[in-house]
């Protein structure tokens, strides 16, 4: 019998997912009164530096609005590199406790669905007056990390600055000419000394990548999903892996991100820190390596498990990203907690780093605004803008809407997922169970990846186990995909 293939409105389903899970996604008419008067803040004070001169650059999704950080790379005479990230100044628009600071805090993060965005902050504000936008000056805080052959970074400074983005480049079109030897970027040719500049920029991030994973640094892979919708349909889905453009960006902001918690700990000041605990599932992980004959120690170690990470991607690259859902599912996932000043703060478990602070989208996540004034009050000496029980409040806010926003992303790729799967009813994948609970037994396979639950055979599965699929029903209105295991 035929399946009956279901058409769904996607941007009225996101809406409704926002609002099922506690977001406010309509901005009110106070905050579009006070957006309507807000114009670009440019003047600064004397500890601002004009660095406009310098040939700042952005690398990001294609169609990325919300431009949040830029980067810059100088070769000294001695061989170190001089990293710069600029930071968009939100601050210097969004005042604490204005209408469009209370959204805000209440959202605390961007929402990203297949078919529709929900900012943080109006367009107005994220892609427009504070976003780093292209041959526009903007304000910043400047993130400046002295790097070594070797990959440490002994210096740092961090300061307000006066910057212009000169050439807004994509992931794709960067990681295909630096991975794949395709033709340059276009803007290569438009600007001179770009080509150069991102080459540097490409060594700053493998230096630094070099000596996080000589401390133990956790290097996975994973295989996302986007999809291809045309005229409101969704038509496939595609895959998005890594490449070495998004190394860059990913290496530089953890970078900057680990520079901003020490400045702030150098300082006096608490903060709100980013952290993986120590995984509670380290028997599973160890379980996971000793199938490859690999012994992992009793207590939970990050070094010996990211030397059986890089063991497997070089042994079987294929399904290395299988083995990192399974190991990434066994450690959980990150949370805010507040490093009160003085007192000895948790480290990131998969970053090998003892201090790590987001601070580098304060255009898309809340916390990463509270830091930025953190930030500005201690260079300027002022007292800090929060309390300690104030940043507690705003991290376990944070915490549940970080995990609301999981929810409604996950909610919109299975309906995503299950408008292109109808069509494959019947059919078996290799999938990896993602998750066993009293709610249910769930698995993703990986090609195309699409989660969906086991209903039948779940009981004979353990978390993070590889095992064979057969879809047995695809719900694209409501976004249930049903699995039989061992099939």
């Amino acid at each position: 019998m035929q399946n009956r293939i279901r058409s769904v409105d996607l941007d009225q389903r996101a809406m409704q997912a926002m609002i099922e899970n506690g977001f406010d996604p309509v901005f009110s008419a106070e905050i579009g009164t006070q957006v309507a008067a807000m114009t670009e803040v440019l003047a600064a004070g004397v500890d601002v530096n004009d660095t406009r001169e310098l040939l700042w650059s952005s690398i990001d999704n294609r169609t990325s609005r919300d431009l949040d950080q830029v980067e810059f790379v100088e070769k000294m005479p001695n061989g170190d590199l001089r990293l710069l990230v600029g930071i968009a100044d939100v601050d210097s628009l969004v005042q604490k406790d204005s209408a469009v600071d209370r959204h805000a805090g209440q959202n605390t993060v961007t929402v990203y669905t297949e078919s529709e965005i929900f900012p943080m902050l109006p367009e107005e504000i994220s892609t427009g007056l504070t976003s780093l936008n292209e041959d526009t000056d903007r304000l910043a805080i400047v993130v400046e990390l002295m790097i070594t052959p070797d990959g440490d970074v002994p210096g740092n400074n961090v300061y307000r600055a006066r910057l212009r983005n000169h050439a807004k480049l994509a992931y794709e079109s960067v990681g295909e000419w630096l991975d794949e030897n395709a033709s340059e970027p276009a803007k290569f040719a438009e600007i001179a000394n770009l080509k150069e500049q991102i080459q540097l920029q490409h060594e700053a991030a493998k230096r630094l990548e070099r000596f996080r994973k000589e401390k133990g640094a956790l290097e996975f892979e994973s295989i996302e999903s986007s999809a291809v919708v045309v005229d409101g349909e969704v038509r496939d889905l595609e895959s998005v892996r890594p490449n070495s453009a998004r190394k860059i960006i990913e290496n530089f902001m953890i970078g900057a991100n680990v520079e901003i918690a020490e400045f702030l700990e150098l300082h006096g000041r608490s903060s709100i820190r980013r952290v993986v605990k120590t995984p509670l599932r380290w028997e599973g992980i160890r379980k996971i390596a000793d199938e490859f004959g690999t012994s992992l120690p009793a207590i939970p170690n990050a070094r010996p498990l990211a030397d059986f990470l890089d063991a497997r991607r070089a042994a079987d690259p294929v399904h290395f990203p299988d083995l990192s859902l399974s190991i990434i599912k066994m450690i959980g996932s990150g949370e805010y907690i507040v490093k009160r000043a003085g007192v000895e703060g948790e480290g990131h478990f998969g970053l090998a780093v003892r201090d790590y602070a987001h601070s580098t989208a304060p255009n898309r996540r809340f916390p990463d605004l509270v830091v930025q004034r953190l930030v500005k009050a201690a260079l300027a000496g002022a007292p800090p803008p929060y309390a300690d029980d104030e940043l507690e409040r705003i991290t376990q806010r944070c915490n549940d809407m970080e995990k609301a926003a999981r929810k409604v992303e996950r909610k919109m790729r299975k309906i995503v997922a299950a408008s292109v799967m109808q069509r494959r009813v019947g059919e078996s994948f290799d999938a990896i169970v993602t998750g066993v609970s009293d709610k249910g037994t769930y698995a993703r396979i990986l090609r195309p990846p699409v989660d969906g639950r086991i209903v039948r055979g779940e009981r004979s599965v353990e978390l993070g186990e590889t095992i064979r699929v057969r879809l047995l029903g695809a719900d694209p209105y409501n976004g249930f995909i049903d699995f039989a295991a061992g099939q």
